[in-house]
C-alpha cells in the first residue's frame, strides 16, 4: 500500500475518523445498489445463448447492534463485535439468457430476510469471525457479497490515522490480488470539502423525524480508478495463474467517485453515495492446449446507504 497526505490549502484542527462504537448501540442503515453488466465472452464451445447482459437490484434495511467493544473486554485491542439483522432484504435481476445453473439472487437475498450474522470488525477495518449464516451460505466466498457495504461503515480506514483538516487532499493506492491480470492497482483521491450539518436520521418509513438533532458532518468527496503500474509489454500473468499452466494479457480499467458524510463528534457515516463503471477485455489461455477464454465487458455501479431511525410504530 502507498499512501500520502497533501496538507496544501488545509486549515483549522485536525479531525479523527473511526467509528465510536459503544457497546449496547443500535444503528439501521438503508442499502440500495444497483449493477448493470454487459460482455460477452468467448471460450472453445461456442455458447449462442450466453448472458451479454444482467442487471441488479438489491435493496436492504439492516439493523447493527454493537455487541462488544475493545472496552468490554474483548482479547485484542481495537476489535468490535457486530450483529448484523437483514430486517428488510429482496433483490431483483434481469438477463438476457436463461442459465439455469446460476444460483437465483432472488432467492439468495430472501433467505437473508429477518437473519441474523455477527461479525468482529479488527483494528484495521477487515471483516473476521463470520457467524451466522453458515446453513445458507457454506462458504466464506458466498457471504462475502452479502457483507460488502459493511465496508462502506468503517469510515477510520479511509483517511490519514494522523487525522485531516478542513481542505485537505490526499491519495492512496493498493495492489489488486486475485485479478486474472497482474499489476493492477487501487488509486483514490480523496479531499475534505466542508462541514455541513448532519441530516436527520429519517425514519425506515420515509417519514421526517421530528426534532432531530443537527450535529456537524465532514463531507469527503473520492475520486477513484484502476491502474495498471508496469510496462505495457510485461507479461501479466498473475503467480497462481502460472502456476496452473495458463497465461493472461489484456486491459481492465475502471473509475468512478464517492460522496461521504461521517459524523464528527461519532465517526459514524451518516450516508455515501458512489457510481463507478469498469471496462475489461482480457483472455486466459492455456499454451500448448490451443485453448483460449476471451471476455469483453463493463460492470455499471451505483450505491447508496444512508443513516436511518426504526419505523415508528402506527397510531
Amino acid at each position: 500500500m502507498i499512501a500520502s497526505a497533501a496538507l496544501a490549502g488545509a486549515s483549522g484542527p485536525r479531525v479523527h475518523f473511526a467509528p465510536k462504537f459503544v457497546e449496547g448501540q443500535t444503528l439501521r442503515y438503508q442499502v440500495d445498489l444497483r449493477t448493470v453488466s454487459t460482455g460477452n465472452t468467448t471460450t472453445p464451445i461456442a455458447n449462442p445463448e450466453g448472458e451479454t447482459k444482467i442487471s441488479q437490484t438489491i435493496s436492504l434495511l439492516v439493523r447493527l447492534d454493537v455487541v462488544g467493544t475493545t472496552e468490554m473486554g474483548l482479547p485484542s485491542s481495537g476489535q468490535t463485535r457486530l450483529r448484523v439483522t437483514y430486517q428488510k432484504s429482496n433483490a431483483q435481476a434481469e438477463s438476457d439468457a436463461f442459465n439455469p445453473d446460476a444460483p437465483s439472487i432472488e432467492d439468495q437475498y430472501a433467505q437473508l430476510e429477518g437473519r441474523s450474522v455477527e461479525v468482529t470488525v479488527m483494528p484495521d477495518g477487515h471483516l473476521a469471525h463470520i457467524t451466522g449464516l453458515e446453513d445458507i451460505f457454506p462458504h466464506r466466498s458466498e457471504t462475502d457479497p452479502m457483507l460488502s457495504w459493511v465496508q462502506a461503515l468503517l469510515t477510520g480506514d479511509r483517511v490519514p490515522r494522523n487525522g485531516i483538516a478542513l481542505g485537505q487532499k490526499w491519495s492512496d493506492e493498493r495492489s489488486l490480488v486475485g485479478w486474472p491480470l497482474a499489476g493492477l492497482s487501487w488509486r483514490t483521491e480523496s479531499t475534505y470539502l466542508r462541514d455541513d450539518p448532519c441530516s436527520p436520521a429519517g425514519p425506515a418509513d420515509g417519514q421526517p423525524e421530528p426534532n432531530a438533532g443537527r450535529a456537524t458532518c465532514a463531507v469527503l468527496l473520492t475520486h477513484f480508478g484502476i491502474l495498471h503500474r508496469g510496462s505495457a509489454e510485461a507479461d501479466s500473468t498473475p503467480e497462481d495463474y502460472r502456476r496452473n499452466g495458463l497465461r493472461t494479457s489484456g486491459t481492465w480499467t475502471g473509475s468512478g467517485e464517492s460522496l461521504d458524510a461521517i459524523s464528527i463528534a461519532t465517526g459514524l457515516l451518516q450516508s455515501s453515495t458512489q457510481t463507478s463503471t469498469q471496462n475489461m477485455d482480457y483472455q486466459i489461455t492455456r499454451p500448448g492446449a490451443g485453448s483460449r477464454i476471451h471476455h469483453v465487458g463493463q460492470v455499471q455501479s451505483q450505491s447508496e446507504i444512508r443513516l436511518v431511525s426504526a419505523p415508528r410504530p402506527p397510531p
